[in-house]
């Protein structure tokens, strides 16, 4: 089930916990509080929790606080470890199915498969809900609320929270249960990563060759390369323009869960294990908080030094 939808619902009356206030998590929480629902907010660093208050969010002391005060809580965290800290704590806090149908969590985020089925049998056992929504888009989607979402969820829930999906992205789609969002997510996360690189070897090889790579991509967004990554990170790299949308760092992580998943489904992914490995490189070179369209730098022989 697939939704394309330009009005953004109203969500006055819901109440929403949002923890992980990251590059996605801040702008997602300030598209909330925008559509009119009473977001309730939590980050390991205060600035981001300190900047929603002033918009109007409410600050919690930490997850097991959030789970006493709504049974919806939205993660948007950075890795697999993070995701199972804070979801055992909402999991194992005392309030956990006493409000309406139990606890909803919602994990926005790019989660192992094996451990996202894990949690939500546990959260299952206690009567709540489990749903993952990883996201697609950047930061630039997450501020403008054009995320694509792909969502392991029961059709009753993914119903119940369109409206939410709905404020946060601009298409949403019903992969399958609990874990296919995650799956979903890997591959994209396989096409993101190995699309990056081919753009970057395609960009330094016209520029060592003496033709302008500004004009090179211009040329191949008429044709059958044109691609988004070519079009938002081949002008990064045209610009030199690293300001991390998505950290390189992060890349690289989603690049090795999807490996995982691979060797755990029996099958062989040469190119992504290699596209993971270029950016163990860009890593080493001390880039690894840049942009991950910076993986550009690696081929640039003119630009060698960390921004």
């Amino acid at each position: 089930m697939t939704q394309l939808e330009t009005a953004r619902p109203d969500l006055s009356g819901w109440t929403v916990g949002v923890i992980g206030l990251g590059l996605m998590g801040l702008p997602m929480a300030r598209n909330l509080l925008a559509a009119g629902a009473r977001v309730l907010v939590h980050n390991r660093s205060p600035g981001p929790v300190d900047a929603l208050v002033a918009d109007g969010a409410v600050r919690t002391a930490g997850p097991e606080d959030m789970a006493a005060r709504t049974d919806l809580v939205i993660l948007m965290l950075t890795d697999t470890p993070a995701v199972e800290a804070v979801a055992g704590a909402l999991i194992g806090a005392a309030t956990i199915g006493g409000a309406g149908a139990g606890l909803t969590i919602v994990d926005m985020g790019t989660t192992a498969v094996a451990a996202t089925r894990a949690l939500a049998t546990r959260l299952e056992a206690k009567g709540g809900h489990w749903v993952d929504a990883p996201v697609s888009g950047g930061q630039l989607g997450a501020r403008e609320g054009s995320l694509s979402i792909m969502t392991g969820a029961a059709e009753s829930d993914f119903t119940r929270l369109l409206p939410l999906f709905q404020v946060l992205g601009q298409r949403t789609t019903h992969v399958g249960a609990v874990g296919a969002g995650q799956v979903a997510k890997a591959a994209n996360q396989v096409i993101v990563g190995l699309t990056i690189g081919a753009v970057s070897e395609a960009l330094a090889l016209a520029k060592a060759a003496g033709v302008d790579p500004a004009k090179v991509r211009d040329a191949l967004m008429g044709g059958f390369a044109t691609s988004r990554i070519l079009d938002l990170h081949g002008q990064r790299m045209v610009d030199g323009a690293f300001i991390p949308g998505g950290r390189a760092t992060v890349q690289r992580k989603d690049l090795q869960q999807a490996l995982d998943l691979a060797g755990q489904v029996g099958i062989d992914l040469p190119a992504t294990a290699l596209s993971r490995d270029l950016y163990d490189r860009m890593i080493a070179l001390g880039w690894g908080d840049l942009d991950h369209s910076g993986l550009f730098k690696i081929y640039d022989q003119g630009n060698s030094d960390p921004e």
